[in-house]
């Protein structure tokens, strides 16, 4: 078993909240056919890992701004971490309301440093469903080969960055297309939520969602008539130690 001080503190008395921020229809936007799958998915499976789910539809910019800048001065002492997920069409690193677009980053400065005191030290960790650009990638061909190949912490006052203990995780790389099915919901939400439905309570977040990138990378494709298009989940890490979800 790794060190405590490797591993963060998930003994609170709350798990934390779940945010899912579920944008479907959009003032000059397509509306997002089969979102509402994929937050019906994330909501039983955040449910399972003992978190309180909250759901938020069709927020314009302002709102998703006040959201979750509201969100980061709740009292979060008694939980673990906090989750927030965004469904939503998006651009380079942008992600939209309703009525047009708002940079990630304004999203998430709420949660750094003093602004957000009781989460401080703890795990912030977010997911974005959403296109990043409108590259497609048409995938490469591989030659595959199938085959098996408890301390103490000295209790102290101590400061750490104001980037640290965040967790981005976008549903595809800078500069491309994510896939959704309309019936079935995005690849992504999908295989997180399969990865956290088998591993969710026994292996460490970082490690599912490798899984999570295996999984959207090789089991999922759209096939049009001449190309073949992939996907690649992207992965932006600030966590300083494992996270685990296990039962309280």
């Amino acid at each position: 078993m790794a060190s405590t001080k490797h591993v963060y503190n998930m003994n609170h008395r709350h798990r934390g909240f779940a945010y899912i921020i579920n944008n479907v229809k959009f003032d000059e936007l397509t509306e997002r056919s089969g979102s509402e799958v994929d937050e019906e998915r994330l909501t039983e499976r955040f449910s399972a890992l003992q978190f309180t789910v909250k759901s938020f539809r069709n927020q314009k910019r302002t709102q998703m701004v006040d959201l979750l800048d509201k969100a980061s001065k709740d009292d979060h002492s008694d939980s673990d971490c906090f989750v927030c997920v965004i469904l939503s069409h998006g651009e380079e690193e942008k992600i939209y309301g309703t009525d047009g677009a708002v940079e990630v980053t304004k999203l998430l400065d709420p949660f750094k440093g003093h602004r957000c005191g009781s989460l401080a030290g703890k795990p912030k960790l977010f997911f974005i469903q959403a296109c990043r650009g409108m590259e497609s990638d048409n995938g490469v061909d591989v030659l595959g080969v199938i085959g098996d190949g408890e301390d103490v912490d000295e209790v102290a006052i101590y400061r750490i960055p104001r980037e640290a203990d965040f967790l981005v995780a976008y549903s595809t790389v800078y500069g491309y297309l994510a896939w959704r099915d309309r019936r079935q919901g995005s690849w992504y939400i999908q295989a997180l939520c399969k990865v956290l439905e088998e591993h969710g309570k026994t292996l460490d977040l970082m490690t599912m969602m490798t899984r999570v990138n295996h999984t959207v990378a090789h089991d999922y494709s759209a096939e049009f008539t001449i190309t073949v298009k992939k996907q690649m989940p992207c992965i932006t890490s600030m966590l300083t130690k494992d996270v685990f979800f296990h039962p309280k």
